[in-house]
């Protein structure tokens, strides 16, 4: 009898949140579902915080996912910016803690590697590339909800290697392989 595993990918964002999810059954992928967080209309950074929060929470309260495969933030030149996608992406992290779900992080150009076999792919060709593979009938307008699909695929495609980003299982985790960076 074939394992079946959910696993739910995040594209987190502070004005748009990607998500996809899939179904794994033995080796092959099955497309639930994919969406975004609008969160433009918010001026508050923190609500836009809770928000992200709340619908990872949702997220996994109704699809039960068996792990969670997050976009890493990628180092660009405005500090303001990698902060505020760093705190999306701790928010959405800490809800798939908070369920004891494991989380394995993705650099950008190995997710696009997995989807398109380029790391420097677009985002339309990651689009293009998930529709094929999953035959999707439409793309959103918005390519963030293929970019948390996406990074769903990578973690399926990853799945078994050693050396797949970061990993953490739960608190416990989290907290011992970040420890250092806490001590001073």
């Amino acid at each position: 009898m074939s394992k079946e595993k959910i696993i739910l990918g995040i594209d987190p964002g502070t004005t748009i949140m990607g998500f996809g999810l899939i179904k794994v059954v033995g080796k092959k992928m099955e497309f639930i579902q994919m969406n975004e967080l609008l969160l433009s209309k918010y001026k508050d950074h923190y609500v836009k915080l809770k928000l992200i929060f709340e619908r990872t929470i949702e997220l996994i309260d109704t699809y039960h996912p068996d792990e969670i495969a997050i976009e890493a933030p990628f180092f660009g030149k405005n500090v303001q910016s990698m902060l505020k996608l760093g705190r999306a992406q701790g928010v959405a992290m800490a809800a798939g803690l908070s369920r004891e779900i494991p989380i394995t992080e993705y650099l950008p150009k190995k997710i696009k590697m997995a989807i398109t076999g380029n790391g420097n792919a677009s985002k339309e060709q990651v689009a293009k590339m998930l529709q094929s593979m999953l035959g999707l009938k439409t793309l959103p307008k918005n390519l963030d909800a293929t970019d948390g699909l996406a990074a769903a695929v990578c973690h399926f495609y990853n799945e078994g290697r050693v050396d797949i980003g970061k990993s953490y299982s739960g608190w416990d985790a989290f907290v011992k392989q970040n420890e250092k960076r806490v001590k001073k």
